[in-house]
């Protein structure tokens, strides 16, 4: 075993020397089992006058009589110059380094006992809490750091009438708006891009980024224009044709899909508007399908039309999706959402035009169709997120099937650390009514419970009555969701005050043979579980420096405690991280000085609330993208946050 000055690459064996820099000690691990990785060689820094200072089961594994001295309190760090505020034009972070922490003296510690220490105490984590939600490890007891403040599961809010005005984007945006999503079936392009245009000007104002996803219309079979609207019986007969001007007069009503009638046969379901309205089809020939109403109501112009477990043999992107496409490219969306995929050839076929185009924008399949459930396992390994699309789910499927499909897709969609949303419906009587159903805010709470990263609002915010306290109530709902879980650690049956743990929260490569290669994915992978696993265990937030946004994700996806707080310079990965679970993503100019950057990202997020004088925060750096490193080294720190300095009065200034 060696250590690692903080300064340098030499390396040195234990036996020799220790090295002790500023409070903390960097140690590279290799053969030893630490944080349960064997062979796993990265650098692990961990501060000891915040960490194993105030472990009581950690100093505990000290022998009696060794020499430890605690930690001194670091001199205050200058707050920058500049820093962006709300409402005012965003500002980079000071390019001059801001004065450096004065150094510590070293201070004797034998490093194999603390290992030891270290080791039990991450071994509690797998120990669940009793009744009173408490673990026997609590490491920052003197310290409270309330993740619970921090809303994890983020609000996707489709854009129409009701809220495309400056006014109202900003106002969805301050209830709780995390990502906005432009709806293709409807509006223009002029239309869209104004959107957009009041969203890069609120990013730009504000604290936060708002991402921007574009929903692809998709292959749509519709019928006609009618002279009137029709009042369709029970027991009726009706005539759906592919033969153009047919106009509802008598009872013959035209398809706008040629191959409709070869689609269909006697005894399908065809459903208008994903079941408004249902006919079974009777009889059909070259050009005619007759059919007989089941479930009576209004038939209208233009109503969508789908035969319940079969899908439209229709190119699965359409001309105009393309169109639209090539406008988000343009524009600069962050995520497609990608309606009726039905396999995963198109998604590949649209990841190899984005690349053409040099377009860094990440693509969601919407499962919405019958064939798209049959190839879910391809489809979810193809894509980079996926959207339970309720709606046509329910209209392709039995309706009864809808909750077990939305359970699996997540699940799915979380076993591969990929962002999933649960969409339509969650808050529908709110289009019109000021409160939600109680079912309404159950249904919220299950999609929380069950791992979404996203919950999805459409006509409420659209052209709803009530667009923002929509938005409102869906975030206490969330919030409130989570606490919860947050107290008892995990799933737990109905009945049982004894928690159980997240069944898709597994260590990476646990089935693993000894020996088995690793790659620098699956190293990474690793990391990120025992980086999640420190961070319980010592209940701090996660601070992260990325450059792509690979390390955010991956830690989002083993869901810790407490909130992630990433940093980057690249702002549409801050506005992509919008989607994760967890992730709250800040822009920062990184300095030649890793330590100049991590003093400004501490005081950024101390100017903001997010973390207070004496709490622990760990600070992650992905290896597989070094910042400030030549060698590619994973390496994660916990530090205690200095102090705030305290505003000079003016009497002191006199």
């Amino acid at each position: 075993m060696y250590l690692r000055s903080a300064c340098s690459d030499e390396r040195t064996p234990v036996a020799s020397r220790q090295t002790v820099k500023d409070n903390c000690v960097v140690g590279t691990f290799g053969t030893i089992n630490w944080l349960g990785l064997t062979c796993f060689q990265r650098t692990v820094n961990m501060e000891l006058g915040g960490f194993l200072g105030n472990a009581g089961q950690l100093q505990a594994s000290l022998k009696k009589g060794q020499k430890y001295a605690a930690p001194q309190q670091r001199q205050p760090i200058q707050p920058p110059a500049q820093r962006r505020s709300r409402r005012h034009p965003a500002q980079a972070l000071p390019a001059e380094p801001l004065r450096s922490r004065s150094a510590s003296p070293a201070r004797p510690v034998v490093i194999a006992d603390a290992l030891a220490g270290y080791s039990k105490g991450v071994s509690l984590l797998n120990e669940r809490p009793k009744k009173d939600g408490r673990s026997g490890l609590d490491l920052a007891r003197d310290v409270p750091t309330d993740g619970s403040q921090f809303r994890k599961t983020k609000i996707v809010c489709t854009i129409g009438p009701t809220s495309n005005t400056r006014e109202g984007l900003w106002r969805l945006a301050d209830e709780g708006m995390n990502v906005a999503r432009l709806n293709m079936s409807h509006g223009d392009h002029a239309s869209h891009k104004a959107v957009v245009d009041l969203i890069r000007e609120y990013n730009k104002l504000n604290e936060h980024s708002v991402a921007i996803m574009l929903d692809t219309k998709g292959p749509e079979v519709r019928s006609g224009d009618l002279t009137e609207p029709i009042d369709m019986v029970t027991g009726q007969k009706y005539i759906f044709t592919i033969q153009e001007g047919a106009d509802g007069t008598e009872g013959r009503i035209s398809v706008n899909y040629d191959g409709f009638i070869d689609d269909c046969a006697a005894g399908d379901q065809l459903l208008v508007d994903g079941g408004i309205l249902a006919l079974r089809i009777v009889n059909k020939t070259d050009r005619d399908v007759e059919c007989e109403v089941i479930d009576g109501g209004i038939m209208k112009s233009r109503r969508h039309l789908n035969i319940r477990g079969k899908s439209a043999n229709l190119p699965a992107i359409t001309d105009k999706d393309w169109a639209d496409i090539k406008f988000g490219v343009d524009v600069g969306v962050d995520y497609y959402a990608l309606s009726f995929v039905r396999n995963a050839d198109i998604i590949y076929e649209l990841k190899r035009y984005l690349s053409k185009q040099g377009a860094k924008i990440g693509v969601l399949a919407k499962i919405e169709s019958a064939d798209s459930v049959s190839n879910l396992e391809d489809v979810l390994d193809a894509v980079d997120g996926a959207m339970v699309a309720r709606g046509d789910l329910g209209a392709e499927l039995p309706v009864e099937q809808v909750p077990l499909w939305q359970n699996k897709i997540v699940a799915g969609c979380r076993k591969r650390g990929k962002p999933v949303i649960v969409a339509t419906n969650m808050l529908e009587s709110m289009v019109t009514n000021p409160t939600p159903t109680r079912a309404e805010v159950s249904d919220i709470a299950i999609a929380v419970r069950e791992g979404s990263d996203a919950v999805m609002l459409s006509g409420e915010t659209a052209y709803g009555s009530f667009p923002f306290k929509s938005v409102n109530v869906m975030a206490t709902v969330a919030k409130r969701t989570e606490n919860a879980m947050l107290s008892y650690q995990g799933t737990r049956r109905y009945g049982s005050d004894e928690a159980e743990p997240i069944d898709w929260i597994v260590p990476p490569f646990s089935d693993a043979k000894p020996g088995a290669a690793i790659t620098s994915v699956g190293l990474s992978e690793m990391f990120a579980y025992h980086a999640t696993t420190m961070a319980n265990t010592v209940k701090s937030s996660l601070l992260v420096f990325s450059r792509r946004g690979n390390m955010p994700a991956l830690l989002s996806h083993y869901r810790p405690d407490y909130p992630i707080y990433t940093f980057t310079e690249d702002l549409q990965v801050q506005r992509r991280l919008a989607l994760y679970h967890g992730v709250t993503a800040l822009y920062i100019k990184f300095q030649p000085d890793a330590e100049s950057t991590f003093d400004m990202a501490i005081q950024e997020l101390q100017a903001r609330g997010f973390l207070k004088g004496g709490q622990l925060v760990a600070i992650v750096q992905s290896g597989r993208d070094p910042i400030w490193r030549s060698a590619s080294q994973h390496a994660i720190q916990v530090r205690r946050v200095p102090a705030a300095p305290e505003p000079t009065s003016s009497q002191d200034e006199a």
